[in-house]
């Protein structure tokens, strides 16, 4: 009975932090970008571009034009994503009617692309970190990615350096380059919001002072390792190799540590994007 609650719980939670990042992806596009023909990458911009042209509310063109990746979206991913991302575009829809007869909080071109683009990327970080999405590029990227030797990155760049050199000839040359400077802005946010701003990093050491430099980290940086066993490849040496979680903060840390320990450790610093479980909290340092 405690698990289903808990399962609830977690749906709800889930469910309000999808409504809330859409809350505010619309005010990054209502009251920032639009009012100053700044649009931002991929369907949501060709919405703003249709929008304009037509005179049709923003909102129906981007639900209209997402219906179609949805459904790709529901085939090639699953139930879940597809819920989770129509519940994300009714809602940022929604929000982006409500917010339309509010005049944009200013003029200058270049605050509006870089709080605009901000405001965004927090918004459309807090979906995408709750398992929705609100472009269907991204879907595309994702099964593309399976298919191609490009990541989704790179697919999803590649779409949007299209998108955001037509606001060129749909508004003008000036707003289509304050686009791509809300469009990165944005990026780098979602980003951010994702990973967060204390960012992980995973650390593999290979070194004969394995155990004197794990004692040093739990003592110096409170940060637990972990011991592996490997053997050289050339030696045929059993190794000690030790593996430890720490943040981006305590890099410089842990170099001089492991520099003072045994200068000529082998040491791999690499992304790490979530922690589960474990003993990651920091310890006391004493």
């Amino acid at each position: 009975m405690s698990k289903q609650g808990g399962t609830i719980k977690g749906i709800i939670k889930k469910y309000v932090l999808l409504f809330i990042g859409a809350i505010i992806a619309a005010i990054g596009l209502e009251i920032f970008l639009i009012p100053n023909q700044i649009i931002d990458g991929g369907i949501i911009g060709i919405s703003i571009m249709a929008s304009h042209l037509t005179q049709v509310p923003l909102s129906l063109f981007v639900i209209l034009f997402n219906l179609p990746f949805l459904y790709i979206g529901y085939m090639q991913i699953g139930r879940t994503f597809a819920l989770s991302t129509l519940f994300s575009i009714c809602s940022l829809s929604f929000w982006l009617a409500f917010f339309r007869p509010i005049p944009g909080l200013t003029q200058d071109l270049f605050l509006a692309s870089v709080f605009g683009g901000i405001i965004l990327g927090i918004g459309v970080g807090l979906i995408i970190r709750y398992g929705g999405s609100l472009d269907g590029t991204e879907i595309i990227a994702i099964i593309l990615d399976k298919r191609t030797g490009f990541s989704v990155g790179e697919i999803i760049m590649f779409c949007n350096v299209f998108i955001l050199g037509s606001a060129g000839l749909v508004f003008s040359w000036d707003r289509a380059m304050y686009s791509m400077v809300a469009y990165f802005v944005a990026f780098k946010l979602i980003d951010i919001t994702i990973e967060g701003l204390d960012e992980s990093k995973g650390v593999i050491i290979v070194s004969d002072k394995a155990e004197e430099i794990a004692e040093a980290l739990m003592a110096r940086l409170g940060r637990g390792a972990t011991f592996l066993h490997g053997r050289g490849a050339y030696s045929g040496e059993a190794k000690n190799v030790l593996y430890s979680v720490i943040t981006r903060l305590e890099i410089s840390k842990l170099k001089s540590i492991v520099d003072e320990i045994d200068e000529d450790a082998f040491v791999t610093i690499n992304e790490v994007h979530e922690v589960m479980g474990g003993r990651f909290k920091k310890k006391a340092i004493h």
